[in-house]
């Protein structure tokens, strides 16, 4: 997976971003190369090495990201009541970083609100996973943020009870 300065990326943790620059790194008398990209208000390195795949991917064409949007309609996965057992199951589904994983976050992590309160992890997470679809969304579809927010907050209104 070759990207070039300018390209798009999604990055699987911080969502959309942009390559600035890549860049060759020592490490460990071992030179590295890095894609430079900003992510909002943010600079992140990241290894082009065999792990690169799961880090960094070009955005979803539209019609696969509208496809993915209707995960948020669908019937909810419940969630673990133990913090940590639901820390991890939430972690290991965002690991690919994919649009389909950032929908069945939000929506089996908001389904499960309806029973049980958030703790202060499932609060930053959702904020987190819903600002990276939010940024790609907008990306894609040509749409403003705030026009994202109100079609998620549609989309998921049927899990509020």
């Amino acid at each position: 997976m070759d990207f070039q300065i300018g390209d798009r990326v999604v990055h699987c943790a911080y969502g959309l971003g942009q390559v600035l620059a890549i860049e060759e790194r020592s490490y460990n008398n071992t030179k590295v190369v890095y894609y430079r990209i900003s992510v909002a208000d943010l600079t992140i390195w990241v290894p082009a090495d065999d792990n690169l795949k799961n880090r960094l991917r070009p955005p979803t064409s539209a019609r696969e990201f509208r496809k993915s949007l209707s995960i948020l309609e669908g019937p909810a996965q419940p969630l673990p009541h133990d913090r940590r057992q639901r820390n991890l199951l939430l972690q290991e589904t965002l690991k690919d970083g994919r649009v389909e994983s950032l929908c069945r976050v939000i929506r089996d992590l908001g389904a499960h609100r309806t029973d049980r309160n958030w703790n202060e992890y499932d609060q930053a997470l959702m904020k987190r996973v819903q600002k990276a679809l939010i940024g790609e969304w907008s990306f894609i579809l040509s749409i403003t943020p705030l026009e994202v927010e109100v079609e998620l907050r549609r989309l998921l209104s049927h899990h509020a009870g």
